[in-house]
């Protein structure tokens, strides 16, 4: 018995503005991440020159939250794919 389930976008009004806003939000977000992951280095860089070691604790911190942010704002898509075919196949 295979059934394929997969979820209706054309049964709610205005699904192609939805999908619209959607993928201006992920824009922005991968946009904003990617400034702050400069930004979190440059600092890091400066204050690890600088030896304010507590600073650059925390902007070593910025970069790695703004690597993950970024791999899952770009990944966002083929995440949300691959997650629906492991439902379509339970």
């Amino acid at each position: 018995m295979n059934t394929n389930v997969f979820p209706d976008f054309g049964a709610v009004g205005g699904a192609d503005q939805l999908r619209d806003i959607i993928g201006a939000l992920m824009m922005f977000a991968l946009i904003t991440s990617v400034l702050m992951l400069i930004v979190c280095a440059v600092i890091w860089g400066l204050a690890a020159g600088h030896g304010s070691y507590q600073i650059a604790v925390r902007a070593r911190l910025g970069v790695w939250l703004a690597c993950g942010t970024a791999a899952l704002a770009g990944a966002g898509v083929a995440l949300v794919n691959f997650l629906l075919g492991v439902g379509a196949g339970l």
